[in-house]
């Protein structure tokens, strides 16, 4: 490998490790502030958490399920077709599973 390729093979691992590190920072900024939970927009097996019909996150089979719901910045999830801010008991962590303890 010449030296021009080894020092662009080494900026684009530079830059995704960059980018990596910013959307988790991104995500952990947003979990701290005010979030809502927003159903009916998640891709399959995107989802944060469990519904009536599965218990645990990323176990969505279908998109936009109307339970499965995504940690969105507040005031984010009337915005976007389709979203529906849920607050139920299923919507928490472990949904089904703990919404039957």
């Amino acid at each position: 490998m010449t030296t021009t390729t080894q020092q662009l093979v080494q900026g684009a691992l530079a830059g995704l490790m960059t980018l990596s590190l910013a959307a988790a920072s991104g995500s952990a900024l947003a979990a701290k502030g005010d979030t809502e939970k927003c159903a009916g927009i998640v891709k399959a097996g995107q989802n944060d958490c469990g519904t009536s019909k599965s218990a645990c996150a990323g176990s969505v089979k279908a998109d936009r399920d109307t339970e499965a719901w995504i940690a969105v910045p507040k005031g984010t999830c009337a915005k976007i077709a389709g979203g529906t801010v849920v607050d139920k008991a299923e919507n928490r962590h472990g949904g089904a599973a703990a919404s039957k303890s």
